[in-house]
C-alpha cells in the first residue's frame, strides 16, 4: 500500500503488526499484543481521518489506489457496453462512456479515467478530457433523454486538457455544450465526485439533479497548485490555496454545492475499495429512487433551479 506523508505513524504501526505476526510460532503467542496494536491502529486511523486538513484531503483524493472508473464499472455495473466517438473527430479515452445496467436497471454511465500505471495514464491522458470527450458526453445524454434512461457520471479529473490541439478543436465550447446538456436533459442525472473534481472539466459532467461526493473527495474551480501560481506566483503556497478554496465535501455540503456526502471506510476508500464502492452504489440507488416518477420537465426544472440558487448559501 502507498502511504501518504501524514500517514507515517500509521505506516510504522502497521509495520510493527506485520513483524509481530511474522514472529508467531507454536512457542510464542503474540495474539494479545497484536490485538492491542490493532486497537491502537484503529484509534489512530480514526483520529487522523476525522481531522484531515483540506490539503491532506486533496492528497487522499489523489491517492493512486482509490477506486477508479474501471473499478467501479467492474464492481457496480453489469453488461457495460462502451460507446465511442463524438461523430466529429474521434474517441477520447479520458472519458469512457457507455450503456450498462445498475442494480438491474438500464442506464448510461460515463466518467473520467486517470489510469493506474504509466501506460494506462498516458492512454487516458491522466483523466483530462479533450473536446471530443465532452461532445461524446453530449451525444450520450441526448440518447439517454430519447430513451428515458438515467445518466450516472463518475467525476475524477484535475481539469480538462489545456493542450494546443484541444484548444484548436474548441475545448471551451465543448465544455459549455456538455454543461448545457446536463442542465437541459429531461432524464435523471446523478453525478458522483469520486476523487478529484477540477474546474470546468468536472462541472461538464457534474451538473446533475443529485451531486454526490465521497467523504474525502475534493471539488473546486481550480486546483490548489493552479490557484497558488496565479495569486502568489508560486506553487509553494498550494496548501494555503487549498484552505481558502473550500474544496472539501463537508464545506461544499454547507454551501449547498453538493447534495450528499458518501462515507468512506475508515482510513479512506483506498483501504477498502470494495466497501467504498458498495457505499457509493447505495447512495446512487437512493438518489435514483428519490427521482422516480418525476416527469422529464420537472427533472429539468429542478436541476436548473438548484444551480441557479447556488451562491445564496454562506458558511456559518
Amino acid at each position: 500500500m502507498t502511504f501518504l506523508e501524514f500517514e507515517k505513524p500509521i505506516a510504522e504501526l502497521e509495520g510493527k503488526i506485520r513483524e509481530l505476526r511474522g514472529l508467531t510460532t507454536s512457542d510464542v503467542d503474540v495474539t494479545a499484543e497484536v490485538g492491542q496494536l490493532e486497537s491502537k491502529l484503529d484509534k489512530l486511523l480514526k483520529d487522523t481521518y476525522t481531522q484531515l486538513s483540506p490539503w491532506q484531503k486533496m492528497q487522499v483524493a489523489r491517492h493512486p489506489e482509490r477506486p477508479h472508473f474501471k473499478d467501479i464499472i467492474a464492481h457496480m455495473f453489469e453488461d457495460f457496453t462502451p460507446l465511442a466517438g463524438d461523430r466529429y473527430f474521434g474517441e477520447d479515452d479520458a472519458i469512457p462512456s457507455g450503456l450498462a445496467r445498475f442494480r438491474g436497471e438500464a442506464c448510461v454511465v460515463m466518467g473520467h479515467e486517470k489510469g493506474w500505471d504509466t501506460q494506462s495514464r498516458i492512454k487516458h491522458n491522466f483523466g483530462m478530457g479533450r473536446p471530443e470527450g465532452y461532445r461524446k458526453a453530449v451525444r450520450l445524454m441526448d440518447m439517454a433523454e430519447r430513451f428515458g434512461l438515467p445518466v450516472i457520471t463518475l467525476v475524477d479529473t484535475s481539469g480538462a486538457y489545456p493542450g494546443l490541439g484541444a484548444e484548436e478543436r474548441g475545448q471551451a465550447e465543448a465544455i459549455a455544450r456538455s454543461t448545457e446538456a446536463c442542465l437541459n436533459m429531461r432524464a435523471p442525472l446523478v453525478s458522483c465526485v469520486i476523487g478529484e473534481g477540477g474546474s470546468g472539466g468536472a462541472i461538464a459532467l457534474a451538473a446533475g439533479n443529485q451531486v454526490l461526493m465521497l467523504e474525502h473527495a475534493i471539488y473546486s474551480v481550480i486546483s490548489p497548485e493552479g490557484c497558488a501560481s496565479i495569486l502568489w506566483r508560486t506553487g509553494d503556497r498550494a496548501k494555503d490555496a487549498a484552505d481558502a478554496l473550500r474544496i472539501t465535501a463537508q464545506d461544499l455540503k454547507k454551501l449547498a454545492i453538493v447534495d450528499s456526502i458518501i462515507s468512506e471506510p475508515l482510513g479512506g476508500a483506498h483501504r477498502n475499495p470494495e466497501q467504498a464502492m458498495n457505499l457509493l452504489g447505495n447512495g446512487i440507488e437512493q438518489s435514483l429512487r428519490d427521482m422516480a416518477g418525476m416527469s422529464g420537465e420537472k427533472l429539468r426544472e429542478a436541476r436548473r433551479t438548484k444551480f441557479l440558487a447556488m451562491g445564496e448559501h454562506g458558511l456559518a
